[in-house]
């Protein structure tokens, strides 16, 4: 790290690590793989769409010759696609090192799920939460492993809250419902990190937000063409606006709990450091709520551990000294 400024430069060997980038087929998210995969990780390229997701695939080939990548088809919008893809994951590996949730929509017209639910809470939060909670086990016990959780500016709009108007019926603003999932994703970042430091486990959680990055984001925004052409000299890259996830992930000194954006212009551009994020994200007892809703909406709960703390811990030294 040069004068103190952190590029894909600094990321360490991260050879032997498995990895799994959601929406990983385009932007942020294949950015976040490529330079993964780039510096040694088996990187799984989490996808909606096999045609997209093999396209990004080939474009990662194209740049990091033998990368070890592979891919597997999640809709996160859809808990049984969720469910579906942890087993298929289980099955391929027995361990997972770090999870980028980093998959989302954005400003989308009112949309409801399979599963009922408001489309923009459902593919940000709920299916981010359910896959996290299915896939722990295969990370509490593995040193080093990471949960990062992708928010957004948008989080800090002050908004209606309502975790009983899951579909949306009492009114739908489309900045509102995506300013709440980017919310949702903090509150549970901080939520997940005090559950695992108090079960023992090794694996941490983190969060980050890319800042204002050219990924065609607002595409569902009225007047999207006209804002695009008059911000898009302002916005970064998606390599760069990758860059805080990817110091989350990577960074050794990086710790639990903590929130990566930009450095620059109101954190919308420049390189990660650790930022704030709003009060209320920080709000214990709006953390504890979602999270309880968010079990009783997906019916996927915290997992209860297979031994107690201490008999985790001693296993982990004794699998380090061997």
């Amino acid at each position: 790290m040069t004068d103190g400024v952190w590029t894909q430069d600094d990321i360490p060997d991260q050879t032997g690590r498995v990895a799994m980038v959601t929406g990983a087929n385009s932007g942020l998210g294949l950015e976040t793989a490529r330079q993964l995969a780039k510096h040694g990780a088996t990187v799984i390229l989490a996808c909606r769409s096999r045609e997209r997701g093999g396209a990004a695939m080939e474009d990662i080939w194209a740049t990091v010759p033998g990368a070890h990548i592979e891919l597997l088809q999640l809709d996160l919008s859809s808990l049984a696609s969720v469910r579906t893809a942890a087993a298929e994951l289980r099955d391929r590996h027995d361990r997972l090192d770090l999870l980028v949730n980093n998959a989302g929509v954005t400003y989308t017209d009112r949309e409801l799920t399979v599963d009922g639910y408001e489309l923009q809470f459902a593919t940000n939060h709920l299916g981010h939460f359910a896959l996290t909670l299915l896939l722990l086990d295969r990370m509490t016990d593995v040193e080093g492993s990471r949960v990062v959780t992708v928010s957004s500016l948008g989080h800090w709009l002050r908004c209606a809250f309502d975790l009983d108007d899951v579909r949306a019926e009492l009114g739908y603003s489309r900045v509102v419902a995506y300013s709440r999932s980017k919310l949702a994703n903090l509150l549970f970042t901080y939520e997940l990190q005090r559950r695992l430091v108090t079960s023992g486990a090794a694996t941490v959680a983190l969060a980050a937000h890319p800042g204002g990055s050219d990924t065609g984001i607002i595409s569902h925004v009225p007047g999207a063409s006209f804002m695009h052409r008059w911000m898009q000299p302002l916005a970064q890259s998606a390599s760069m606006g990758a860059l805080p996830s990817l110091r989350a992930a990577t960074d050794p000194v990086a710790a639990g709990g903590q929130y990566f954006g930009p450095n620059r212009l109101f954190e919308s551009r420049g390189n990660p450091v650790v930022v704030r994020s709003s009060s209320r994200s920080q709000d214990r007892v709006l953390q504890a709520r979602l999270w309880a809703r968010s079990e009783e909406l997906t019916d996927v709960r915290w997992p209860t551990p297979p031994a107690d703390a201490s008999t985790a811990s001693s296993r982990r030294r004794t699998e380090d000294t061997r």
